[in-house]
């Protein structure tokens, strides 16, 4: 089931899940044991299209195990949304809401922002929250209550240098630009990427920033190709990726593009028609069409039994991906400690020792220290027709070194 703590969101979502109708309960069941999940998410603003199909794959799966399970041990899982995209402030004054009056047992957050803000107040609470923003950033110290899904941006940034740095040709130091937007998301790579080229034979020979939503980027493009960038690692939104593209080819600047993987969306596809070409490569330490997995199964059957999307997108196996670890971490706190409540599931969630997903995600360590998932990832090649081909197999870039796919 999925409620909207605000009736005001409904209609920015209507048109990719159905929030009309209660999902999986029905009639049956609709007060007293329901077990509830709480979401904020990005419905409006620049990274929306993102948030509806994160939350598409959370209501399908949450939905899935409703109607093939019945739930958790018989109790009906109830997802309440609400609006990240309409600014920090608006969510924060209903956060205490969220929290004391729907009595969420779990929640996950989206928007980076939001979380920096939100997160004492669920801390407060014991509610334990997935952090799923689209610049996933390293949990500072305690890590109480907070838990990422997949490997932080360090992950991301760690992983495209060194493939950067096992694949260059020749003999010379590989350069790479660095093009963001300057907002919390594309500083993110900032800080992991000069400590990893620091202690490795790579040169950042520019750091370029600029406002979201910019309609020229020629500037930025000219001045990494004056610094002979050979590589361009970026960070920003789908619109701002596909304004780079444009204007690299307007200065006829042919260099390989990596991001990661929250680059990802409908609208990139869309806009990036006859841009995207096979320079672009990304982070993702997820599943594939192609794959032959559970995990990619699991997502076939999501896609076909509810239609809320129309083919495999990334933004959506995320949402699937946090909905089973959440609904994992549910059942092994009713099973192992007998109730499910924030203090139980944080308990749980603590409990997981390269907990297998049948390779939707890697498998998953949580300790009472570490909340971070995993630290794996492969590196794929974004095809102009929506599609993704592996190009390495999946590795930890802090211990292992990268294979090739022939």
């Amino acid at each position: 089931m999925r409620q909207l703590l605000f009736s005001s969101i409904f209609f920015a979502v209507f048109g990719i899940c159905s929030l009309g109708v209660p999902r999986g309960l029905h009639a049956e069941n609709a007060s007293g044991g329901n077990i509830k999940i709480g979401a904020i998410v990005d419905l409006t603003g620049p990274h929306a299209t993102q948030g509806e199909l994160n939350l598409c794959g959370m209501d399908d799966y949450f939905r899935y195990v409703n109607e093939t399970a019945a739930g958790i041990s018989g109790r009906k899982i109830e997802l309440t949304v609400v609006d990240g995209g309409t600014g920090v402030s608006n969510a924060l004054n209903d956060m205490e809401k969220f929290c004391i009056s729907e009595k969420v047992h779990m929640a996950t957050v989206w928007n980076a922002d939001i979380f920096e803000k939100a997160r004492p107040i669920f801390v407060k609470h014991r509610i334990p929250i997935m952090v799923a923003s689209n610049c996933r950033t390293t949990l500072r110290p305690p890590v109480s209550y907070t838990y990422l899904p997949s490997g932080s941006i360090a992950l991301d940034c760690y992983a495209i240098l060194q493939y950067i740095q096992m694949t260059h040709e020749g003999s010379a130091t590989p350069r790479i630009g660095i093009l963001t937007a300057n907002d919390a998301c594309g500083k993110s790579i900032h800080g992991p990427s000069e400590a990893y080229a620091s202690n490795h034979r790579l040169e950042i020979v520019a750091v370029e920033q600029f406002t979201p939503g910019t309609q020229d980027l020629k500037p930025a493009m000219l001045k990494l190709k004056d610094m002979d960038a050979e590589y361009i690692f970026m960070q920003c939104a789908p619109s701002d990726a596909v304004t780079a593209l444009k204007s690299a080819d307007r200065i006829q600047y042919n260099v390989p593009f990596f991001s990661p993987w929250t680059l990802m969306d409908t609208e990139f596809f869309n806009l990036g028609k006859s841009l995207i070409r096979n320079r672009i490569n990304i982070s993702f330490p997820g599943c594939l069409p192609g794959d032959g997995t559970s995990g990619i199964n699991l997502i076939k059957i999501l896609i076909d039994r509810y239609k809320s999307v129309s083919g495999f997108h990334t933004a959506y196996w995320e949402g699937v991906s946090i909905a089973a670890i959440m609904a994992r971490a549910l059942q092994r706190a009713h099973k192992t400690l007998g109730r499910i409540d924030g203090q139980t599931v944080n308990l749980a969630l603590e409990t997981f020792e390269r907990e297998d997903f049948g390779e939707l995600i890697p498998d998953i360590t949580y300790t009472d220290t570490n909340h971070s998932a995993s630290f794996v990832t492969r590196i794929v090649r974004v095809n102009e027709n929506g599609t993704f081909t592996p190009l390495i197999k999946f590795w930890n870039p802090k211990t292992e070194k990268v294979t090739i796919i022939p």
